[in-house]
Formats: structure tokens, sequence, C-alpha cells
């Protein structure tokens, strides 16, 4: 009996590792510790995942095209700065997988408005789209983008509420 569960054991990995990328699910599993916040320093444009005050998992990122200072307006192609939230997951997102981002704020609002503008919003952390490779260091519209396979390992770390520090 053991010989014949050891044997389909074996056979179900070997199939499993023998699909191509596309058929393996993006969904992955996270049991380690809770990330109780992330940081995003634009500059260095790396993102880390924190627990208490240990880094858990850092990412090299892609910003907005136009990435120094924080966002102003819709269409500036600037990441926001400042303190937001993770306040939603879309599993389904044009860019494998996304967190979307608390922008904007009421502040973020005020300050578009007295401008004469919108704030803009749908602001993620995000995977690259297959079509968006290769268009340079920083080609989002505002967005935080990072790998495929690092998307699918935050997607699973990452809980809805989760406080996202973006520093410039």
């Amino acid at each position: 009996m053991r010989r014949r569960t050891f044997l389909t054991t074996a056979a179900i990995g070997m199939v499993g590792a023998a699909l191509p990328a596309a058929a393996r699910s993006k969904f992955r599993a996270y049991a380690g510790p809770e990330i109780t916040q992330i940081v995003v320093h634009k500059a260095k444009r790396r993102m880390y995942l924190v627990s208490g005050t240990n880094v858990v998992k850092h990412y090299r990122i892609a910003l907005g095209g136009n990435p120094v200072g924080p966002k102003r307006f819709e269409g500036d192609g600037k990441t926001p700065e400042g303190l937001y939230y993770i306040d939603r997951q879309n599993p389904d997102s044009t860019f494998h997988l996304s967190l979307g981002i608390s922008y904007p704020n009421e502040e973020d609002v005020a300050r578009a408005e007295a401008e004469g503008k919108l704030p803009g919003s749908d602001i993620f952390i995000h995977g690259r789209a297959r079509k968006n490779r290769g268009r340079g260091r920083d080609w989002t519209a505002g967005c935080i983008a990072v790998k495929d396979r690092e998307m699918e390992m935050i997607y699973a770390m990452v809980r809805i509420g989760t406080p996202i520090f973006i520093l410039p």
C-alpha cells in the first residue's frame, strides 16, 4: 500500500512540474509571519514586506513612468507618496494579480481639486503583464510593479487593511 501511495504522489508531482507555467495556478499558500506593513522606497526601487520590525521579503520594483515626486493628479505618471492601505484584491487583474492601494485619500482629492484636476485612482501593486515587458525601468501609470511570480507570493502574504508607507 505504501508503494502505491508513493508512486501516485510521485506521478502527480512529475505531471505538475511538466505543466507549462500558464497551466500552473497563480494562487500560492503562505504560512509565515503576518505581514504588518509594507514599506516602499521609490528612489531605491525597493519594496519591503515587514512583520513587526523584521523584513520578511524585499523586491525590486518598477514605478510610474514619471516617478520623482508624489502623485498630484490623474495622468501625471507618478506613484503616490504617503500612508495608504491595501484595500482590495484583484485575482483577475490585467497585470496577473493585484492588490489595491487606498489612493486617493481626502488630502489627495483636495490637492487635485485645488488645481482643478482629478486625483486619479486605481493604484495597485501588480505583476508585469507580458505585453509591458521591455518598456523601460518605470512603465506603470503610477502603480508599483513586480515580477509575476513575486506577485503571486505577495498576493498570498498581504491582507486587506495592511498599511503601506510609500516613501520618496
